[in-house]
């Protein structure tokens, strides 16, 4: 009785073993994507509540492509280099601008040229970048239009304005925008044509004069060359097949795309 007991015992833990074994061999590595989630086209919660965007569709597909488990986190983006350096995402994946920061981070190659712009009221009677001064203008904390604000080449036009406002996100400078409490926008071209289609188009105006021009690209912890490359050698065979094009077209991005040129 004894021995049919113990017996019993050790085809228990062996089933367990192997089931946990194939359990563990079975789970997927996880591919955790930091995002600013209110940056349209690239990264943001649709009205279902749920996160798509340019930027996730391509990350989506490298995951697929990898047998990875896409995680979509969103981030505060001015806490971007904190959730990195942690450990807590495994990339910057958003719209995110090569320019100024090459040396920060592990870059995968540009993949989208991008313009940095002014979105005025069409009301306004602001028809270019001198009509902006004694303007309040508006632009997202540690983005790509603050930091070309910041640049020397445009320190007389940001003097001009009688202040910058920093906003954590552009859905809420476009809700200042539209009560006239902001005058401008300095935010990307993208964007700003993502922002304006959701809302009354007629009731903003680009400028046709650019503030400035970039790249985006996917950031990687500094160093983190194995993980970039994985990436980038996926995105390169989706460029072959069609696929990164197929998935530019459907956001409107197709002439944005410099990836592989």
């Amino acid at each position: 009785m004894k021995r049919n007991i113990v017996l019993f015992i050790v085809i228990v833990l062996t089933v367990s073993s192997l089931v946990a074994c194939g359990s563990r061999k079975s789970e997927k590595e996880k591919f955790v994507v930091g995002f600013d989630a209110e940056f349209e086209p690239y990264g943001f919660r649709n009205k279902d509540g749920e996160y798509v965007g340019f930027d996730l569709d391509l990350a989506q597909e490298v995951s697929n492509r990898n047998n990875w488990e896409l995680v979509k986190q969103p981030i505060d983006w001015d806490a971007k280099d904190m959730e990195l350096s942690s450990g807590a995402i495994d990339c910057i994946w958003n719209g995110f601008t090569i320019n100024g920061r090459e040396d920060n981070y592990t870059w995968s190659s540009p993949y989208v040229n991008n313009s940095q712009v002014f979105v005025v009221s069409s009301a306004s009677g602001i028809k270019n970048q001198s009509d902006l001064a004694g303007k309040l203008v508006a632009v997202q904390k540690d983005s790509s239009a603050l930091a070309a604000l910041k640049d020397d080449k445009n320190k007389q036009l940001k003097d001009s304005f009688s202040q910058l406002m920093e906003f954590g996100d552009y859905n809420t400078a476009f809700m200042e925008l539209e009560m006239g409490t902001v005058d401008a926008i300095a935010m990307d071209i993208g964007v700003a044509k993502a922002q304006m289609s959701s809302r009354d188009s007629n009731k903003f105006t680009i400028l046709d004069e650019y503030l400035s021009s970039e790249q985006y690209g996917v950031g990687f912890l500094l160093g983190n060359e194995e993980l970039r490359d994985k990436v980038e050698k996926t995105l390169m065979d989706m460029l072959k097949d069609g696929t990164f094009m197929e998935i530019a077209k459907k956001w409107d991005l197709q002439d944005s795309v410099c990836f592989g040129k």
